[in-house]
């Protein structure tokens, strides 16, 4: 346990390491408008390519990993243990998880090297992918198909509010800048329900899905904009009440959270990561925890992430 302890502690503080965008190649470098400037992307697939350079490559013998702070972080240490085990054994490397506080540490932990591959929020994958470096290779699924989420608007089951509309002026929950369900997606899409973010209310940012929903059952918020998936774990789990909250609104799916690589690891290093992680079947609880979802399925970034993209750059334009 110590041991491990250290390693956790030198590799996030750092030592040692160089920060993943450092060195790039920028020989004949193209990128798109998003993608950093540390980053190329030369094959036009949205994401930054692996260094020319192999002297550039990262093959470490233990690898650090996280998952979104979507809920509080010693949920998921706990729930992905057989996970991060299976990994190990399957990589033969130790594999240690670092449980995030916030989206903003996950994000820089990836760019400047800690990180080695992560699980990101639907929103937050998008900035990953433009600032840190990171490689979409995965998602969440059953069988073959990638799983989903909506947006939903909720407020108390005994509200008197009947249409978005009608929360003017009122005490809305949002979750954090980079979610999408959490706050992008109601900046794009609210407003065609008659209800403008920052116009008709000023959102509140509580920090998460969970303490939204919590907040609206307390009579904090008079709504919140939450994610359809995180709302029906804390209904299983007990945490809100079944028929505690009342959906005003529903979007259309929205693909899942994204796993993703460091773009210049080793490409051997990394074709096996993504091996292990197909080879996976989850565990009861892990299905139980992820809606029933039950293995890990490959995700085109390009193609999958294209309308949470759109929903981004929409938001983007409202608040400037």
């Amino acid at each position: 346990m110590m041991r491990r302890i250290g390693i956790i502690a030198s590799l996030v503080v750092g030592v040692g390491l160089v920060p993943a965008a450092q060195g790039q190649d920028n020989h004949d470098c193209r990128r798109g408008a998003d993608l950093a400037t540390p980053y190329c992307d030369r094959n036009n697939d949205l994401v930054a390519d692996l260094p020319l350079d192999p002297a550039q490559w990262r093959n470490p013998p233990t690898l650090v990993w996280a998952y979104a702070p979507i809920e509080d972080p010693a949920v998921y240490a706990e729930l992905f243990k057989p996970f991060t085990n299976h990994l190990e054994e399957c990589l033969g490397r130790q594999i240690v998880y670092y449980p995030v506080q916030s989206i903003d540490v996950q994000i820089d932990a990836l760019r400047t090297g800690r990180l080695h591959f992560a699980g990101f929020s639907t929103g937050s994958t998008v900035e990953a992918v433009n600032t840190a470096g990171a490689v979409p290779f995965a998602a969440k699924g059953i069988g073959d198909e990638m799983r989903g989420y909506r947006l939903v608007a909720v407020v108390r089951a005994d509200s008197p509010f009947q249409t978005l509309a009608e929360l003017e002026g009122r005490r809305v929950a949002h979750a954090s800048p980079l979610s999408n369900s959490g706050n992008l997606a109601p900046r794009a899409l609210f407003p065609a329900e008659g209800l403008v973010p920052d116009v008709d209310y000023t959102p509140i940012m509580s920090g998460s899905h969970d303490r939204s929903l919590q907040g609206v059952i307390a009579g904090d918020y008079d709504m919140a904009a939450v994610a359809s998936d995180i709302l029906e774990r804390l209904v299983e789990r007990g945490l809100i009440a079944e028929g505690g909250l009342r959906v005003l609104y529903e979007s259309a799916l929205f693909p899942t959270s994204s796993f993703v690589h460091a773009h210049d690891l080793d490409p051997a290093l990394s074709e096996a990561l993504k091996q292990c992680f197909f080879d996976f079947t989850f565990p009861s609880r892990l299905k139980a925890e992820f809606n029933g979802d039950t293995n890990f399925v490959p995700l085109d970034y390009r193609q999958a992430w294209a309308t949470v993209r759109e929903v981004m750059s929409r938001a983007e334009t409202m608040i400037d």
